[in-house]
């Protein structure tokens, strides 16, 4: 059961949070992409509303049910190509923070994406990972409960 409606409370802060992602938004990287990438943030933080919405998002958006079901075990998984392994582990390491972002991790991602490609999925992971705590605070419920 939500424990709060944040967007009821609290409107203009929610509208700018809406704006950010909006804004966020708007880049090159693939959506299949972005939304492995949200996916597999939200998977770490617990957040049972953005998985639900972001695991629809990807199949709307052309990812199969096989890669779907292999986000949760990437780095073992055939599935993924070598820049989307590096997206999904540099969201590992800036959902975690426990060792910061390490220097390889940078590297890796760097190798993969240009600079304002990096920088797009940088803000995408922050962003996810702060929807991920409002909806987890307040129990966001899924859409397809």
């Amino acid at each position: 059961m939500e424990r709060m409606d944040i967007g009821k409370l609290q409107p203009e802060m929610y509208k700018a949070m809406l704006v950010l992602d909006k804004h966020v938004g708007q880049h090159e990287l693939p959506k299949p992409l972005i939304e492995l990438v949200k996916l597999r943030a939200s998977q770490i933080n617990g957040c049972v509303y953005c998985v639900d919405m972001h695991a629809t998002d990807a199949k709307a958006a052309g990812e199969t049910d096989v890669r779907l079901h292999g986000v949760s075990v990437w780095q073992d998984a055939p599935y993924f190509s070598e820049a989307e392994r590096a997206a999904l582990t540099l969201t590992e390491s800036m959902t975690q923070l426990g060792d910061r972002v390490p220097d390889s991790v940078w590297q890796l991602a760097q190798k993969h994406y240009g600079e304002a490609d990096l920088a797009a999925l940088v803000m995408v992971i922050t962003v996810i990972n702060a929807w991920n705590r409002i909806c987890v605070t307040t129990r966001m419920t899924p859409a397809n409960a």
